[in-house]
């Protein structure tokens, strides 16, 4: 039965940039908080959400990335419903996602990173930051550029998810995580903005 720590110690064997580990560590909180609400399988979701960009690294241009992962993935005993999800968050793979943990990767991947660099422009971080500054970022098509636009709306319509609700649940998520994945604890984040914390 592979484990967290076996995917973390497959994330960090193929990946040794900080901002890539810290990318995984931020789907992984988020598709852990979404298999809560949906009553699935907390470690299944979490492990697709570490181990997704995993090969990227090492293999950046498309199809390897992540069709070099898959094969990885199945040498090291992943299963093939892990192995397609995966799959699945690259549109050029031609893999639908045809499971709700596919559709969960998909709406939490490129959004989720989006959050993080909206919430690293904050002086407050991501403690006050709320879903309508999102949506008015994701319009500026200068800031984070390399987020597609199209798939941060079309993995909320395939998830069913407002999208508004989706940055609301995505947020709140990270902060559970904020110090694991760069952001800072809320304590400094307001310190630094000359405020109190308040509950």
């Amino acid at each position: 039965m592979l484990t967290r720590d076996d995917a973390w110690t497959l994330l960090c064997e193929y990946t040794r940039g900080d901002s890539l580990r810290k990318h995984a560590l931020a789907v992984e909180a988020v598709m852990r908080a979404y298999a809560r609400r949906l009553a699935e399988d907390e470690e299944k979701w979490g492990m697709v959400g570490m181990l997704h960009d995993f090969d990227y690294e090492m293999y950046p241009n498309p199809p390897d990335h992540p069709m070099k992962g898959s094969e990885i993935l199945r040498e090291q005993g992943y299963s093939a419903e892990i192995r397609r999800a995966i799959l699945g968050h690259a549109n050029y793979t031609g893999v639908s996602r045809d499971t709700l943990l596919a559709r969960g990767l998909y709406a939490c991947d490129e959004l989720t990173g989006f959050v993080v660099a909206c919430a690293l422009v904050r002086p407050n971080g991501i403690w006050d930051l709320e879903a309508k500054s999102v949506k008015k970022k994701l319009k500026d098509k200068a800031f984070a550029r390399t987020v597609n636009r199209d798939e941060v709306y079309e993995g909320a319509a395939e998830l069913g998810v407002d999208l508004g609700e989706h940055i609301d649940f995505i947020i709140a998520a990270l902060r559970d995580v904020a110090c694991d994945v760069g952001l800072k604890p809320p304590s400094d984040a307001l310190a630094g903005a000359g405020t109190t914390k308040s509950d």
